[in-house]
């Protein structure tokens, strides 16, 4: 999802800088303060690790005390052993009896060695594979807490930038980060494991032609390595239509243009649900490739090992025999060299960890934001169902967070039950805002909305949601069937197919289904499946319309429902209405005056005010602003050519 147009994704990032000292004094205040949200982040970033697995961390832990010690234990051996061949050669020189025994430690010491080897070998591969697999399990980790904590925030949550930057960060750093830090930490544990050690050896101690086959030995491990990136590249390839849903599933939770429709028909758990069920899938076979990569990494670690071992038992053979010369060196030129390499490295990983941790401050921004819209009691009420339902605004106010303009401006007015109210103004006038005020998408800045008398705050909000069967102006298209399309109407409700067919009756929309390739079964959109079908914008129009009337609601709210049809599906549609909204308040929006001379009530709306109020003869006689924009209309309609009007 791209960033809203102007906004900097990287600004939030700015914010985290912690205003450096301007005197010795605040130093330690200054660090103070940076470590503590260092750490405050490091915790963080364990807390999701153990959350998806806590054997990830148990193996992290372990592998890295491992790979601490295992390269001093073999720097270690070699050192005994090259001493053990040093002294032997030496008594062979002089021409004594080398005792008995020292030949059998020599070997016993350099398969200790070639142990080690084979151990750091082994060691790495199993963290390279628990990492890989590691790393899949936690980015669907995050985005699944990403996409719950979507389907509990408020709407008003997503108008505002700076959230929705956050928002993006951290759903585009899901997929690696966390993992990428732990594994960074945990190599800088190793790191020291390796420095300590190698300082205690330093301070307790004073100061060749197999590069064939050594060469040779490394070729298979680069075939299998080319190998296997050739498959993860065409597992990819392959899954990538499972890829594609699963960004697809996991984004349109998050969907700034869609939210609302996903929360008003509750399909967020839904949409997670499918989520779950293509990354299972896609995971077992990713994580088969992984573990098949290790398992011959491995197997050819111990090939190598044991060809090292055999060839440095020749060449300790020709030491022990005295045909060549050997020197003790190597363990501390070793160890030096270790140790200067362990410190830049350590320098560079935390340096990396550190910027790591930045990003992560993304995610937990969006993790913290907190809902505004929920019950005002802790025994919310739980509305009446298919009954008449009375609604009304009482000094209502509203202007969007972060902005000083009041969109809605001191609107009162009741809605009695079973009526018909359209709501009408140019754009900008504040309709669709109302609208979601009536839904509870948003509360009121001042003044209340009361639904049968009682304060719609004080109501479940889920349960009331319920109430609503909805059309928004920019409606939900689900890259998913026809009938799950008009089915989302009502997700809670199992999916029958006679029912799925009225409402597409009921909205003009089975003539065109019809017509499909695989009529209700049809895939639409070219996302997933080669034959997905496109769909225009009317006939998108008509499947949202019945999506609302396959949902089982006591009040129809329809914002501009028939904006992309021609005059005659629209008046098919309205003629459904009649049918439709008995015993139902209706509420709808339409540029069509024509539309609102049946409604029982037109609310004008002028730059948020509501300035007149009345059915249409009652406005007409009026003759302000309605009369206005409906005279507007009619006359410019009675000016069209004839073949136009026909």
């Amino acid at each position: 999802m791209p960033p809203p147009f102007g906004m900097n994704p990287w600004a939030e990032l700015d914010k985290l800088k912690e205003p450096k000292p301007k005197n010795i004094k605040e130093v330690p205040g200054y660090l103070k303060r940076l470590f503590s949200k260092f750490f405050t982040r490091l915790f963080y970033i364990f807390r999701l690790v153990w959350e998806t697995r806590p054997l990830i961390l148990i193996a992290k832990i372990i592998l890295a005390l491992f790979s601490g010690l295992l390269p001093v234990a073999q720097a270690y051996a070699g050192s005994v052993l090259l001493n053990e061949l040093a002294s032997a050669y030496t008594i062979s020189v002089s021409g004594a009896t080398v005792p008995d025994g020292t030949w059998s430690a020599v070997v016993g010491l350099l398969v200790l060695q070639f142990v080690c080897i084979f151990a750091i070998t082994l060691t790495n591969n199993i963290n390279n594979t628990i990492t890989h697999i590691a790393g899949e399990l936690v980015s669907s980790h995050v985005r699944e807490k990403i996409m719950k904590k979507a389907k509990e925030l408020d709407l008003s949550s997503f108008d505002k930038p700076d959230f929705y930057a956050k928002l993006e960060n951290a759903v585009r750093e899901a997929n690696h980060r966390p993992l990428q830090i732990i594994s960074s930490i945990f190599s800088i544990v190793s790191t020291v494991i390796t420095l300590v050690s190698y300082f205690i050896i330093l301070a307790n101690v004073q100061p060749r032609w197999a590069s064939l086959l050594v060469i040779a030995l490394s070729v298979p491990g680069a075939v299998v390595n080319f190998v296997y990136r050739r498959k993860n590249f065409r597992y990819m390839r392959f899954r990538s239509k499972d890829r594609r849903q699963m960004s697809y599933f996991s984004d349109i939770v998050t969907n700034k243009d869609v939210v609302k429709e996903i929360r008003m028909f509750g399909l967020a758990d839904t949409f997670t649900q499918r989520y779950r069920e293509v990354f299972k899938r896609y995971f077992a076979g990713i994580k088969a490739l992984f573990l098949k990569e290790g398992a011959w990494n491995i197997s050819l670690a111990f090939v190598s090992g044991a060809a090292n071992c055999v060839l440095f038992l020749i060449i300790a053979k020709q030491v022990f025999a005295g045909e060549i010369e050997i020197g003790n060196y190597s363990l501390y030129t070793g160890a030096l060299n270790s140790v200067a390499t362990g410190i830049a490295g350590f320098i560079s990983t935390t340096a990396t960890v550190y910027e790591g941790t930045l990003f992560i401050d993304n995610l937990i921004a969006f993790m913290k934001e907190k809902r505004l819209i929920k019950p005002l009691t802790d025994n919310p009420i739980t509305p009446k169902r298919h009954t008449g339902h009375k609604i009304e605004l009482q000094n209502v106010s509203f202007r969007y967070p972060g902005t000083d303009r009041d969109v809605i401006k001191n609107m009162s007015c009741v809605l009695e039950p079973g009526s018909t109210v359209v709501l009408v103004g140019l754009n900008g006038a504040g309709k669709t805002t109302l609208i979601k005020l009536l839904t509870r998408l948003y509360d009121p800045t001042e003044g209340r909305i009361l639904l049968d008398g009682k304060d719609i705050r004080e109501y479940d909000v889920e349960k009331l949601y319920q109430l609503f069967g909805i059309i928004f102006q920019d409606f939900g298209k689900y890259a998913v069937t026809v009938k799950e399309n008009i089915g989302f109407g009502q997700v809670e409700k199992p999916m029958q197919d006679e029912d799925i067919k009225t409402a597409a009756e009921q909205s003009s929309a089975d003539a065109f289904i019809a017509n499909l390739p695989h009529a209700y079964n049809t895939p639409l959109m070219r996302y997933f499946e080669d034959n997905g079908i496109e769909l225009s914008i009317g006939q998108w129009q008509k499947l949202s319309i019945a999506r609302a009337f396959y949902s089982d609601s006591d009040i129809l709210i329809l914002d501009e429902p028939t904006a992309s049809l021609d005059a005659i599906a629209e008046q098919e549609i309205y003629n459904q209405f009649d049918t439709l909204r008995k015993d139902k308040t209706t509420i709808f929006v339409s540029h069509r005056l024509s539309s609102a001379t049946v409604a029982d009530k037109i609310l004008v709306i002028d730059n948020g005010v509501l300035i007149e109020e009345g059915n249409h003869a009652e406005l007409m006689a009026q003759k302000g602003k309605y009369y206005e924009l409906f005279s507007t209309q009619a006359k410019r309609y009675q000016e069209l050519p004839d073949e136009v009007k026909v």
